[in-house]
């Protein structure tokens, strides 16, 4: 097979980091390869497919030297966050804008639009739809169905189905497997099982952006499976393996009669018309709410109205208050937003971590501990200078949490937290929630992931098409569900 893109010995270096990313690092994609990449967050895999399309050094500026480096001709690159990706503002226009690059006929361009669309399963009834109205899953769907206007000849993926629900991560890989089956296709993903089926080279990277393992999907989960384990890296079966080393569960926290979150008749407004209505639910401290549904049901919606970030009717109280009458609210709530980016304030990680405290007039004695302790659990220790913008994704996500509860508020809310997460760091956030769930914390998280679902919440609120559908305990739940659902999924 010939060669579609190398590169041979590159040293690559992010300004204000003192080590290197990757040291004679080489790589060959040869033609028609199904290659997954793999490695713990922030070893360099969306980095790394940045460099194979050229993006860096010739759009993003990052230093680095190569021997040799040879890009596609042909490609297409889809980025880990979808709103990275959109150059324009309506959803007919943002895959038009591809379309008038290829050279197609104004007048052929509504049958392309429209068929681009029905192949990552969107419809609107009209598709010049506002691209900052649509869920983050929608966006995500949006931006892969723009790439496949491109008919690449090379794909790079960097997790094309983070944010989707699982019919829509189904629908979304059948269609990339099916359109990908004649091309050059290269994953970075989470979602080892949705994949595996697929890919048939899997590339290991570890920290510093080593390749410690390079071939056939069965040689590398045959033969690395301790090293996969020993850098808190997916594979399949990791969930089996983490819940048979997981000790006991000890009893959990005693419900109050009292409830920390109530919604009674809570309307949320975008414009005129009613996004989302909940009629009646409650939380507890002790509690783990999970908040399910499809993409665009509007999970995210109620995060945000509880937050008083969008316009509501109704009533939501918090710790028996009206939220909209509490003072001091961060001091009670703790948000994080589904775009990490979307929070941060500050210049450097510490002093992201560090904010709050030094709003609440910690002292320095104070501050450190507490701030280097959860940056350890958060395994950002050695990141504490460096610019919250120059991490990965996962990264930034996990400094997102840390910030957030690092003044263990009553109510944490979480808008898919895990997502960009190796398996390390989703255990890691995962546990440090349930100790302070145990602490009578009340934690509302919206999530995709089944397996957090079924062994972390207590309760799930699940949200169809904008109205609660069900608000009941987890068992109950995985009851009367007989453990199958369209919303949620094994994932990992």
């Amino acid at each position: 097979m010939s060669t579609v893109a190398n590169v041979k010995n590159m040293r690559l270096k992010f300004p204000g980091v003192d080590s290197l990313l990757f040291k004679d690092f080489s790589l060959s994609l040869k033609k028609g390869e199904k290659v997954l990449i793999l490695g713990p967050s922030g070893s360099g895999k969306s980095t790394l497919l940045q460099v194979l399309t050229g993006l860096i050094p010739h759009a993003v500026e990052v230093p680095m030297k190569t021997d040799e480096i040879n890009i596609p001709d042909s490609w297409g690159y889809l980025f880990q966050d979808p709103d990275s990706q959109f150059c324009m503002p309506f959803v007919d226009e943002e895959i038009a804008f591809v379309l008038e690059n290829l050279q197609i006929p104004k007048e052929e361009m509504n049958r392309y639009i429209h068929h681009y669309l029905h192949q990552v399963g969107l419809a609107f009834k009209n598709p010049h739809t506002k691209i900052q109205t649509l869920s983050g899953g929608m966006k995500q769907r949006l931006a892969i169905a723009s790439v496949l206007a491109l008919e690449p000849e090379v794909l790079f993926l960097d997790e094309p189905t983070a944010m989707l629900d699982s019919e829509g991560t189904k629908q979304v890989w059948d269609t990339i497997k099916q359109v990908g089956e004649d091309k050059t296709v290269v994953i970075v993903e989470h979602k080892i099982e949705e994949v595996v089926d697929f890919v048939d080279r899997v590339v290991l990277l570890d920290e510093q952006g080593v390749i410690i393992a390079d071939g056939s999907k069965d040689d590398v989960f045959a033969s690395y499976k301790q090293v996969l384990l020993e850098h808190g890296i997916w594979y399949p079966g990791v969930w089996r393996d983490y819940l048979n080393s997981k000790p006991p569960s000890p009893s959990p926290s005693p419900v109050s009669i009292n409830p920390s979150v109530h919604l009674s008749d809570f309307s949320v407004y975008r414009g005129k018309s009613v996004k989302l209505h909940i009629p009646q639910a409650n939380a507890y401290p002790g509690d783990w709410v999970t908040i399910i549904g499809e993409n665009g049901a509007g999970k995210s919606t109620l995060l945000l109205a509880m937050m008083n970030l969008l316009k509501t009717k109704g009533t939501c109280h918090f710790l028996g208050q009206d939220y909209k009458r509490i003072k001091n609210f961060a001091d009670h709530v703790a948000f994080v937003f589904q775009n990490p980016e979307f929070q941060f304030v500050t210049n450097s990680v510490y002093e992201e971590a560090a904010y709050s405290l030094r709003l609440d007039h910690w002292t320095e004695e104070q501050i450190s501990p507490r701030v280097n302790q959860l940056l350890k659990t958060y395994h950002l220790e050695n990141h504490t200078h460096i610019h919250p913008y120059q991490l990965s994704i996962g990264q930034k996500r996990r400094l997102s949490v840390a910030a957030s509860i690092i003044k263990e508020q009553s109510i944490i809310l979480l808008d898919e937290p895990t997502f960009g997460q190796d398996a390390k760091n989703t255990f890691a956030i995962l546990e440090q929630l349930e100790q302070l769930r145990r602490q009578g914390k009340t934690i509302i998280m919206v999530t995709h992931d089944r397996n957090i679902v079924e062994y972390f919440s207590t309760k799930v609120w699940s949200i169809h098409d904008g109205k609660l559908a069900n608000d009941s305990s987890t068992g109950e739940y995985l009851e009367s569900n007989n453990h199958v659902t369209g919303e949620i999924s094994y994932v990992h």
